[in-house]
C-alpha cells in the first residue's frame, strides 16, 4: 500500500497504525511527517501559546520544537505515547525560549515564612467566564503562568515541573501558590472593570 493511501485511511488512535506513521517518519517520509505534524500542531500550539503568552513566538517554538522531534525521531521507543513525548519536546522549547530570554524569574522562598499547608481560604462562589480567566492567566509573570500552566492544564506534578524547569520542587509548589494567589487578586481587579 502506498503512503498516500495508507494516510487516507489512518485511524491516528490506533496504535498499530499510528506505529506504521511514525516507522514512516523515521524513514525520513515526508507525508507522514506531514501527517503527524497535522494531528498534533494544534494541541501543541496551545501549550506554546499559554506559556509564552505570545502568538508568533508560540509559533516559531512550535517549528522549532516539530524540526527537532523529527531529527530525534528515531530515538522514540514507544515507552510513552508519540503525543507524551512530543508534547515533552515542546515544553522542554519553550522553557528554553523563556529561560534565554531571561523572562522568566522565580521568587526566592528561603527567607520567607508562610505555611505550606495553610487551610485554604474562605472561596467565594464567584463565577468567572472562560475570557476572563484567560486574560487572566496572561497578565501572570511568566514564571508563575509556567508553573501554573504545567501543573493545572499539562498534568505535570510538580516533581515534574522541578526537573523541567531545573528548580526546586518546593519552588515549584510555591510559584504556583503564588500564582493562584496573584491569579485571584487579577480576577477579582478584572470582575470590578
Amino acid at each position: 500500500m502506498g503512503l498516500n493511501k495508507m494516510l487516507k485511511i489512518l485511524n491516528y488512535d490506533s496504535p498499530p497504525q499510528q506505529t506504521a506513521l511514525i516507522e514512516a517518519c523515521k524513514k525520513g517520509e515526508r507525508k507522514a511527517q506531514q501527517a503527524l505534524y497535522q494531528q498534533y500542531a494544534a494541541a501543541m500550539y496551545h501549550i506554546c501559546r499559554r506559556m509564552t503568552n505570545h502568538d508568533a513566538e508560540a509559533e516559531d517554538i512550535l517549528q522549532e520544537a516539530f524540526v527537532d522531534a523529527f531529527r530525534k525521531i528515531d530515538t522514540f521507543k514507544g515507552e510513552a505515547t508519540f503525543g507524551a513525548w512530543l508534547k515533552r519536546i515542546v515544553v522542554n522549547k519553550t522553557i528554553n525560549h523563556l529561560k534565554k530570554g531571561q523572562r522568566m524569574t522565580w521568587v526566592s522562598v528561603d527567607n520567607l515564612d508562610f505555611e505550606e499547608n495553610a487551610p485554604p481560604q474562605t472561596e467565594r462562589e464567584v463565577q468567572y467566564q472562560v475570557k476572563q480567566v484567560h486574560q487572566a492567566i496572561q497578565l501572570l509573570p511568566d514564571g508563575f503562568r509556567s508553573v501554573l500552566t504545567l501543573y493545572l492544564l499539562e498534568g505535570y506534578d510538580h516533581r515534574e515541573i522541578a526537573e523541567i524547569l531545573e528548580i526546586s520542587e518546593s519552588t515549584s509548589k510555591s510559584q504556583f501558590n503564588r500564582a493562584k494567589k496573584k491569579l485571584h487578586q487579577i480576577l477579582a481587579e478584572i470582575s470590578t472593570r
